[in-house]
């Protein structure tokens, strides 16, 4: 009985072992690839200013800062998103660059994909990728997006 006992504990440590869901969110998207970055934004620059009021975005153009650039969108002062403004469900190519108006990301690939900036769903269009997200964590006057 013992042996059993020890053998059932055995196989429920392995089996909940493999059943176990990593915490780490991964890019599944063969459309984009993974890449690693952290960026400091000083919200006492002016460059920065529009992401010191809620409902404000920003566009962060810079080598080595996301794919081709991040959006910032300030939700409400301690809610800020960031996401690649890449389209997620076509190749990257010269016109996969997203197209940021207001709370909407719009491709110009002669498509209808459309995204939105708070939440990162599709809202128009064909694919079935939402927005790349990349994390964001504010403290005092900086916000830091990484991934």
């Amino acid at each position: 009985m013992k042996k059993m006992k020890k053998f059932l504990l055995i196989f429920l440590s392995i089996v909940s072992l493999f059943s176990c869901a990593s915490d780490d969110t991964e890019n599944n998207n063969p459309n984009l690839p993974s890449i690693g970055f952290t960026y400091q934004i000083n919200l006492d620059l002016p460059e920065y200013n529009s992401l010191k009021f809620p409902g404000n975005e920003q566009v962060i153009n810079i080598q080595g800062v996301g794919i081709n650039g991040v959006v910032v969108y300030n939700v409400d002062n301690t809610l800020y998103t960031a996401f690649e403004i890449s389209d997620p469900n076509i190749p990257l190519s010269d016109c996969s660059v997203l197209t940021i108006n207001g709370i909407e990301a719009t491709s110009d690939c002669d498509n209808d994909n459309v995204y939105n900036i708070i939440t990162g769903q599709q809202t128009q269009g064909t694919g079935g990728f939402p927005l790349l997200a990349y994390q964001v964590r504010r403290d005092g006057n900086t916000i830091t997006v990484s991934n």
